[in-house]
């Protein structure tokens, strides 16, 4: 008999959620400087990754009495690694085609349930399609799998060390999870996210009798819930309605890192805070190109957000939360915009709603499908899109010797979510990704540099501030709009000093109202502006 385990209950609700028209595959698309040598590369996916993780050699085997993990005991490595061609001289709107139509192809549901694609001429280089069902593992997880197949020169030998863990100290820690275990422990690792919940909870998961010294936990998660029920749908816009059986999928070009992160540190903002506002304002900028209004509109998009703890590195499974931010579309001033996603991540940040739905997820695990199904369709209703933020490492990567210049990643969207926006970031620069089904956005590729250009405006309109010291977050908001937005608290004074007050030469920042066409004032009609300005924004 093949060797099996239990999946958890979290790992069984993705393996259930597939349908039609929205399968849970992880999809990305890596593109490669030179062309890719098929045997080296299939000699360290089979040392790396089918050697190493058991999951990549297991089916998922769904029963009355549950789903489990069992050995493939005709496992073949080139059932899984395929080579594919595109036309001669075919570019990245054929390689962004293919990707969309495999995004759309089931996994074989009686092998391991993850497939590579290489197209081994690709202008000039190689690109690979990675499709990896959710059920083996979350975005996090999966993202290090993946590195774990590179290296930091083009030299290195397939093999590598093994992991200070095996297959199964991990397959029967995962196993031995319940719901309970689960809820507890997300509540602990909470504080990924920026919550104050500490590790106390850890403690739950050891000894139940203490609950009642933790009710608190759950008064919030109960109250968290009833909120996250009771919430109506986001507003009706092209992004809602019935999904398809047709994806398409684009990407821009990548952004400089080090620009977004010292735009955040001007504003006080996060990097992620600057990402989510950009994608805030290319939606609008979509909306407006199509002639669609935007006035009181609000996109809600759920975000994962990631509560592994210390015991969870290097292994599979899924173990995140998810929040459900609302993007105010209606909002036309870019910092206005920024400072009010900065806000509502704040908030949600210091919510319940990431271990709550992480509890939920494994609560519907174990529920029948039906149910499961219902449930999510109904949390799945409140949003319009899936957004990922996802850091990557500062400096280049090498697979099987061959340098990666370009990596995407999309997650799955559940019941009729027919948007996903991704944003990873690699080799200090910053990549979004989109996916879409063809009746809500049937052209993403109008829609990826519109993520660059609102950035761009951001930038650019904080430029005409004539600051000659370092910028004080504090006070940013009352120069550009003559008042406090966030309330947000004012930085030590030991770290930052205080601005000098803008030269009257260089026109203001627009009031919230104004209209985009005027969100950038006139800062390239002064010269001094003009020196301050980067080349590549110059007119």
């Amino acid at each position: 008999m093949p060797r099996r385990e239990k999946m958890s209950a979290v790992d069984t609700a993705w393996l259930r959620m597939d349908r039609p028209t929205n399968l849970m595959m992880i999809v990305g698309v890596m593109v490669f400087a030179q062309r890719m040598d098929f045997a080296r590369l299939r000699d360290t996916i089979a040392a790396r990754l089918v050697a190493r993780y058991r999951r990549f050699r297991q089916c998922a085997v769904q029963e009355v009495g549950g789903a489990f993990w069992e050995d493939d005991p005709d496992f073949d490595i080139d059932a899984h690694l395929r080579r594919r061609a595109l036309p001669r001289g075919s570019g990245k709107a054929a390689l962004q085609s293919l990707a969309g139509e495999l995004a759309v192809q089931p996994l074989n549901p009686g092998k391991p349930l993850w497939r590579f694609d290489l197209i081994e001429d690709y202008e000039g280089g190689s690109a690979m399609v990675v499709r990896i069902h959710h059920s083996i593992a979350d975005g996090i997880a999966l993202v290090g799998v993946v590195l774990s197949l590179t290296d930091e020169s083009p030299g290195a030998p397939p093999q590598k060390p093994p992991r200070a863990f095996s297959d199964d100290e991990v397959e029967a820690d995962e196993a031995s999870r319940g719901l309970l275990e689960t809820l507890a422990e997300s509540l602990g690792t909470a504080f990924h996210a920026g919550s104050d919940l500490g590790a106390k909870a850890l403690t739950l998961a050891q000894d139940p009798d203490r609950m009642q010294t933790y009710g608190q936990y759950g008064i919030g998660l109960l109250a968290e819930l009833a909120k996250l029920l009771a919430m109506p749908p986001d507003s009706p816009t092209s992004l809602k309605g019935h999904t398809g059986t047709v994806k398409r999928v684009a990407w821009s070009e990548p952004l400089p890192l080090a620009e977004v992160k010292a735009l955040g540190k001007a504003l006080g903002c996060s990097v992620n805070d600057v990402l989510l506002a950009a994608v805030a304002g290319a939606f609008r900028a979509y909306f407006l190109q199509k002639g669609e209004a935007v006035d009181g509109v609000e996109v809600r998009a759920m975000v994962p957000v990631n509560l592994r703890s210390a015991r969870d590195e290097g292994t599979l499974g899924n173990r995140f939360g998810l929040v459900t931010l609302s993007l105010p579309i209606w909002e036309a001033n870019p910092f206005a915009r920024l400072f009010l996603v900065r806000s509502r991540m704040d908030e949600l940040k210091h919510s319940f709603q990431p271990p709550l739905t992480l509890g939920v997820l494994a609560a519907v695990g174990l529920a029948p499908k039906l149910v499961q199904q219902a449930f999510l369709d109904m949390l799945a209703a409140k949003a319009s899109a899936v957004m990922t933020n996802v850091p990557g490492p500062k400096q280049p990567l090498y697979l099987a010797g061959n340098r990666l210049d370009q990596c995407m990643f999309w997650v799955p969207q559940s019941g009729d979510i027919g948007v996903g926006v991704s944003i990873l970031s690699y080799n200090d620069a910053v990549q979004f990704s989109l996916i879409s089904d063809r009746h809500f956005i049937p052209d993403p590729e109008s829609v990826t540099p519109l993520f660059a250009a609102e950035f761009e405006k951001m930038l650019l309109a904080l430029m005409m501030l004539e600051w000659d010291q370092p910028v004080d977050p504090s006070l940013v908001e009352e120069k550009l709009f003559g008042r406090r937005i966030t309330g947000a608290p004012a930085p030590k004074p030991e770290k930052r000093r205080t601005a000098s007050k803008p030269s009257s030469a260089v026109s203001p920042a627009p009031s919230a109202g104004d209209t985009d066409s005027g969100s950038a004032g006139d800062i390239t009609s002064s010269a001094a502006a003009q020196r301050r300005i980067p080349k590549r924004f110059r007119k």
